[in-house]
């Protein structure tokens, strides 16, 4: 499942819908229901038109209402955009999930207590290696440096 770009898109996806809405990535996932799949399913098809527009047809279709959760307006300093935040949830979704079950896997790393450590953007946990993360994910907890 290394390098899965339909994964990738779909997680950058997720961030870009959330940062456009001001959800939490758990409920935007909610939002999508079924088209979660048909957008992982998919994502090469989708990836050919503008990834903003695709976002705007997801929240429009499936009625994605703007919360309060914004992570970004909190940030200090320059944050990372959701492409790259995209590749840090891909890869913790690789390294931690089964690859039978992709669906599930994004939908269980997006709803767990790591998202929000994740998108502290006042924090350096985004940056960390990929294997650092995987082990804060499976243990429950930050580790120490």
């Amino acid at each position: 499942m290394k390098n899965d770009n339909n994964l990738f898109y779909t997680c950058s996806l997720i961030e870009l819908i959330s940062r456009i809405t001001k959800n939490r990535r758990i409920d935007v996932i909610r939002y999508l229901g079924d088209d979660l799949r048909r957008i992982y399913t998919h994502a090469d098809v989708f990836h050919c038109e503008p990834i903003e527009k695709v976002a705007d047809d997801f929240i429009t279709r499936d009625d994605i209402k703007t919360g309060g959760y914004d992570p970004v307006a909190k940030a200090k300093y320059e944050i990372p955009d959701y492409w790259d935040i995209g590749e840090v949830f891909q890869r913790l979704i690789e390294d931690t999930c089964d690859s039978d079950n992709v669906v599930e896997g994004i939908k269980s790393v997006f709803g767990s207590w790591i998202t929000d450590h994740i998108l502290n953007f006042n924090s350096d946990l985004y940056y960390q290696p990929r294997d650092y993360l995987a082990e804060c994910y499976r243990t429950g907890k930050i580790l120490a440096a």
